[in-house]
């Protein structure tokens, strides 16, 4: 009986945190509208696209950018909905809001009205607008892998580089579709990337891997100089990727971030990051750190490369030479998570630099995950014990301290993990917390 009582106070709690969300959607809709009205003409390639779409009968084009694809209306039951309406193009109901917002982790109605391209705002400092860049560059391939993402966030992704990238300095996008379910990522995908051809490479996963080992294969079919990891639901913003491959032409071994401007997962709207830097706690769950006014003094102010501990993981650069050279990413562990913090401890080190370039911004949604939480705590659990046991020597006592429950934990075979480390001849944790990250052995409580 008490299970019973929980189970529907959990329910209650949930309905009426949906209907929170549904009158955020209504309060900001006029404000992403506006935004849209301001909006310059989109990309001649969108455009392209626009008026081979034309041709068909389920395609609505109100603007060159704002390319849509709607479901005909004919196959629906004849029903009577509960709609949301605020206005031209905005008549939903509040289910489609509930299984949206649980499928994607964002807004996807509003994602569905933004189409398949936008204008952002440039969030760069007036110093790094300013800044020129050598006309020869490492070429890029950018790395997009995705398992039932929304179809238009996806495509926006996919817009905003072919928009926003010189195209003598990108030489692919690699997509690899991590066997995804919705029908909407199979035929109509194949279709609308058509106006890309020669440029993007489709991998269908034959089984689900997960980002970690998907990655990994985009990676292998790579050819560019420079491997750029962008997750599926990005905008870049302009001139984002020169400064990154500038970066890695001065030193190879420099692994670079752009900042991370934020997409509100409600509102969508685009939104600038202050200067930050990765970090972590001892319970190896990543943060972001302030960056002291004393990093940014110099001559090159706000546009300085700053010295990060640890990267978010989802969108970084790297010479493609130098991810081989340095092992990859660790293949036995599974879906994602604890994979950037491996990764920003093995650049660190063995020898490498990760940092952010605060020049380079691209925008990411921050997706609210509804569905299979434990599942994918489990997960984390997982990857981060291999992290543990490889590479924090004798500080994953700080570790068990405050996750006692794992230290039996399984975590499968490191032996070849542990092997790589003494080939590259890497230093130890107490290097890294010395010279790198001195902050965290600092804090001494818990945390």
């Amino acid at each position: 009986m008490r299970n019973v009582i929980i189970q529907c106070l959990l329910c209650a709690s949930l309905t009426f945190g949906i209907w929170i969300a549904v009158f955020n959607i209504y309060l900001h809709y006029n404000h992403v509208k506006k935004q849209e009205k301001i909006q310059e003409k989109g990309n001649p390639l969108i455009w392209s696209l626009g008026e081979k779409l034309k041709q068909t009968d389920s395609v609505h084009l109100p603007r060159a950018y704002n390319v849509r694809v709607e479901r005909a209306s004919e196959d629906e039951p004849a029903e009577p909905k509960l709609l949301l309406s605020s206005g031209e193009n905005f008549n939903y109901s509040i289910p489609e809001v509930i299984h949206g917002y649980s499928t994607y982790g964002f807004n996807s109605i509003i994602s569905k009205n933004l189409g398949h391209y936008r204008n952002v705002p440039d969030t760069r400092n007036v110093m790094c607008q300013k800044k020129m860049y050598p006309a020869k560059l490492p070429t890029a391939s950018i790395i997009i892998c995705f398992h039932n993402e929304e179809f238009n966030a996806l495509f926006r992704t996919l817009s905003s580089i072919m928009t926003l990238t010189q195209q003598y300095i990108l030489e692919e996008i690699i997509l690899v579709d991590d066997m995804s379910d919705f029908d909407d990522l199979k035929e109509k995908l194949d279709y609308h990337l058509e106006i890309f051809r020669g440029k993007i490479k489709l991998i269908r996963n034959k089984k689900r891997e997960g980002l970690i080992r998907a990655r990994m294969t985009g990676a292998s079919h790579a050819s560019g100089d420079v491997l750029v990891f962008l997750d599926s639901h990005c905008e870049v913003n302009k001139v984002w990727l020169e400064p990154l491959l500038n970066a890695i032409a001065k030193d190879p071994k420099m692994v670079v971030c752009p900042l991370i401007d934020v997409i509100d997962y409600m509102t969508l709207e685009y939104q600038p990051s202050p200067i930050v830097r990765g970090a972590f706690n001892w319970r190896l769950e990543f943060k972001w750190d302030h960056v002291l006014s004393y990093e940014i003094e110099g001559p090159e102010g706000p546009t300085t490369p700053i010295r990060s501990p640890a990267m978010a993981g989802g969108i970084f650069a790297i010479n493609r030479h130098y991810f081989n050279e340095i092992g990859q990413y660790d293949k036995g562990m599974n879906l994602w998570g604890g994979e950037n913090l491996e990764l920003s401890l093995r650049i660190w080190m063995c020898g490498g630099q990760l940092y952010v370039i605060p020049c380079s911004r691209v925008g990411h949604i921050n997706r609210q995950h509804v569905t299979n939480r434990f599942e994918i705590m489990k997960v984390v659990e997982y990857n981060n014990l291999r992290l543990v046991h490889t590479w924090l020597d004798e500080y994953k006592g700080q570790f068990f301290l405050r996750r006692p429950a794992l230290k039996s934990a399984a975590y499968g075979n490191i032996s070849e993990r542990v092997e790589l480390r003494k080939r590259l001849g890497c230093k130890s944790f107490q290097w890294y917390l010395d010279t790198i990250f001195p902050e965290l052995e600092a804090s001494k409580a818990i945390s």
